[in-house]
């Protein structure tokens, strides 16, 4: 046997054993044990902690103001170390016992979340688009032994429309994966990966339909899998996405589409003056709400449903059911019936009595499952086509993916 090799096995021992006593509750006796303990660690997500130093607040602000720069989307950043570690114990709530799936970090910054991520043993992947971040992140990438991983490009600028050469830091969603070295999974399988971020403030409804879209269509980041989201948005987004049938202004096409895909989890809600901006000023850039409330960022967990495929509706045919929700919460007001009409159904009242929907029911008030099984039922009827409003579906994917 070679001195300090553990024998044949020994690793896989190790790393059944760690997986039971981190599931007993066993973290705090793990300390001191030889080196394949540490490799088990590694296999089952739970890095040992590297023990860096959090810069404080005011430290991390001025990181930010040194890279200020005329022109720069507005961006908001953590900067509070008491932030950052309730938003990495939400991040690392709820986890299943065993192997955990890499963290995609969306626009570290200074970096505050990062290392307080990597304290608490977790695997990132740091995507950063400003390249005056990068020197700092990538110092901290050499310091470690492969716990961090720092790509330049950015998240919200995945996977361009425009034709043509990807020039950094837009990029594309295969490339990112190979390089984070994430293969893709079935759809039923585990999470392959967990992904934070903070939705940009200028684009933030556009950025939630193109991620919606990818989302029915199984593309982009969700080749992949059941990728989980959990982004910071607008307090008046989050009301949206969480509304309830018959709430005015709340519940609208984009309610029931992330609510039939996705199981949607509100883990934390933080004052906008908890950020730090890219802003020269300083100000904080709170974006005014006439009809909902909007004094928070909220962070929201995304999951994607398993069984979101598993009836009548398909990527392939995803695209309709879209259109066909937009249009029906076009004008929530009117009569489903009218709707079905205006799309030459003869048996529409038929079709309503059998899926016990009543016949006057106006479009905002079915729940979003509602909309599901009309969809389903729509494709199994005989008299119904999509082939006259497939020009129409085309053009309202072009109207949203900007």
């Amino acid at each position: 046997m070679l001195a300090g090799r553990a024998p044949p096995g020994a690793a896989d021992c190790c790393r059944r054993l760690l997986a039971a006593a981190l599931a007993a509750g066993l973290r705090p006796l793990l300390c001191g044990l030889p080196s394949c303990w540490a490799t088990a660690r590694r296999a089952v997500g739970q890095w040992p902690s590297p023990g860096l130093r959090v810069p404080e607040a005011a430290e991390a602000e001025r990181l930010v103001q040194q890279v200020q720069r005329t022109g720069v989307p507005l961006r908001r950043f953590i900067a509070c170390p008491q932030l950052a570690r309730t938003v990495q114990r939400c991040l690392q709530g709820g986890a299943s016992p065993g192997p955990q799936p890499v963290l995609l970090e969306c626009a570290p910054g200074p970096g505050i979340l990062t290392r307080t991520l990597l304290n608490a043993g977790v695997r990132v992947i740091a995507l950063e688009s400003n390249s005056a971040f990068l020197p700092n992140l990538q110092s901290l990438e050499n310091s470690l032994d492969g716990q961090l991983k720092v790509i330049y490009g950015d998240f919200f600028r995945l996977d361009p429309l425009a034709t043509g050469t990807v020039k950094p830091p837009a990029m594309c969603s295969e490339k990112l994966f190979e390089t984070m070295g994430v293969a893709a999974v079935p759809w039923r399988a585990d999470v392959p990966v967990k992904i934070f971020g903070i939705l940009p403030q200028k684009k933030e409804r556009n950025t939630l339909w193109r991620l919606l879209f990818a989302l029915y269509e199984c593309s982009s980041i969700y080749r992949y899998g059941r990728v989980e989201l959990n982004i910071f948005i607008s307090e008046k987004e989050y009301k949206v996405l969480t509304a309830k049938p018959g709430e005015a202004r709340a519940y609208q096409a984009l309610t029931v589409l992330w609510q039939v895909g996705c199981e949607i989890q509100l883990l934390h809600m933080e004052p906008w003056s908890s950020f730090v901006t890219n802003l020269k000023n300083g100000g904080l850039a709170v974006p005014k709400s006439t009809w909902l409330p909007n004094d928070h960022l909220c962070l929201v967990r995304l999951t994607p449903q398993q069984n979101l495929f598993t009836g009548g509706l398909k990527p392939t045919n995803s695209a309709t059911f879209i259109f066909m929700v937009k249009q029906c919460l076009a004008k929530p007001k009117s009569r489903l019936t009218d709707r079905l009409n205006s799309w030459s159904l003869d048996n529409g009242s038929k079709l309503l009595k059998e899926l016990e929907i009543p016949k006057n029911a106006e479009t905002r008030n079915l729940y979003p499952e509602d909309y599901r099984r009309l969809f389903e039922a729509l494709q199994n009827s005989n008299t119904f086509t999509e082939t006259w409003f497939h020009d129409e579906v085309l053009e309202s994917i072009r109207n949203i993916n900007l």
